[in-house]
């Protein structure tokens, strides 16, 4: 018998420009839901699906026949991609990868996306939104360990808080119980990774985490 699945991954409509994201995070060990266009992207790399969401206004054509498909309304409360969270909540899951969430060309989609972490976030569960270069999770009163990510480039905001108090370890320019605000001095940004293990460290609030690599 094959092993639970124990992550959800949620393909979004974004362009994924090659397979190399798929090499660290294999489709076949997640339970997949395409959200909307997110469904041409599994088919563009060979993915079969779990389930298919949206309304596909911005997909090319339908899924073909055969799919697990949710059709949503295109007026609602929700986007697409936030309702494939919802779902993989109910399912179960509580560790989500977001890939195709990134990018494209709608930037409040990725914003929107943002809001999609910080839903599972409130909802018991934690994700990382990735592409072939850019990490982003959302970590609250909680810490968050990176590995094999040295030399990358790491940035650090409040996220729908005033401020967030943060301690590094593993970085350029470390902090030991410091207030990061939200529109004040960025000193969050832009740090580097220079060891083989770091970690951020929230001790109150929360935090937007985004680590860049090559």
């Amino acid at each position: 018998m094959a092993a639970k699945k124990q992550t959800c991954m949620i393909l979004g409509a974004a362009p994924i420009e090659d397979s190399k994201i798929f090499q660290e995070f294999p489709p076949e060990d997640h339970y997949v839901i395409c959200a909307d266009a997110g469904y041409e992207t599994a088919a563009q790399y060979g993915i079969v699906p779990d389930l298919i969401v949206g309304d596909f206004d911005s997909a090319k054509e339908l899924p073909p026949q055969g799919q697990k498909v949710a059709r949503l309304p295109v007026e609602k409360d929700v986007t697409d991609t936030m309702y494939a969270a919802m779902r993989g909540l109910t399912k179960g899951f509580r560790s989500f990868v977001l890939l195709g969430c990134l990018g494209g060309a709608r930037f409040d989609h990725s914003l929107a996306n943002l809001e999609v972490l910080q839903f599972l976030l409130a909802h018991g569960g934690h994700g990382v939104m990735a592409d072939n270069h850019t990490k982003i999770f959302l970590i609250r009163d909680s810490r968050l360990r990176l590995t094999e990510m040295k030399g990358a480039t790491l940035s650090v905001f409040p996220y729908g808080v005033p401020s967030c108090m943060v301690s590094y370890e593993g970085l350029q320019y470390p902090l030991t119980h410091r207030n990061l605000t939200s529109g004040g001095v960025l000193m969050g940004v832009s740090n580097r990774i220079v060891a083989d293990t770091a970690e951020i460290l929230v001790h109150e609030g929360t935090a937007l985490v985004v680590v860049y690599q090559e």
